[in-house]
């Protein structure tokens, strides 16, 4: 099992392109471009580990689009799972997106009062599901 937490960035600069000194105000505004961050799922997925129970996260600020993106991610990268969320409520609620389904998991206002975090629901799912998979492939 391959559970792939969200990238920290999709973008970055790189550090050939990156100021030896103090970027001065008085130069005026600044422009930067940033290059995309290469996506290891793919690699991962068709190369690396084809057999492997595969998880990867979406995050959204738009709840509207965030199944549609979780199942392209699933359409393009071939993997199993994946875990959406919007950044709003990140730490209290996720929905599991497979090819064929989508499973809500929420955190309770008593859950998050006695401290549970939302990663443990996921996780104990997860696990099903990845014995599931095990069962599957025989």
């Amino acid at each position: 099992m391959f559970y792939l937490s969200a990238a920290v960035s999709d973008f970055y600069i790189p550090v050939s392109e990156m100021p030896e000194h103090k970027i001065q105000s008085s130069e005026g505004p600044l422009q930067i471009t940033m290059k995309m961050v290469p996506k290891m799922l793919s690699p991962l997925v068709r190369d690396w580990a084809p057999e492997a129970f595969v998880i990867s996260f979406k995050l959204e600020t738009d709840p509207q689009i965030l199944l549609d993106k979780s199942r392209q991610a699933l359409e393009k990268y071939r993997h199993q799972v994946v875990v959406a969320n919007v950044l709003e409520s990140r730490r209290t609620s996720v929905i599991i997106v497979t090819r064929d389904s989508q499973t809500p998991l929420s955190l309770s206002d008593e859950e998050v009062a006695q401290g549970m975090e939302i990663e443990e629901k996921i996780v104990s799912y997860l696990q099903g599901q990845h014995s599931a998979f095990i069962e599957r492939k025989g």
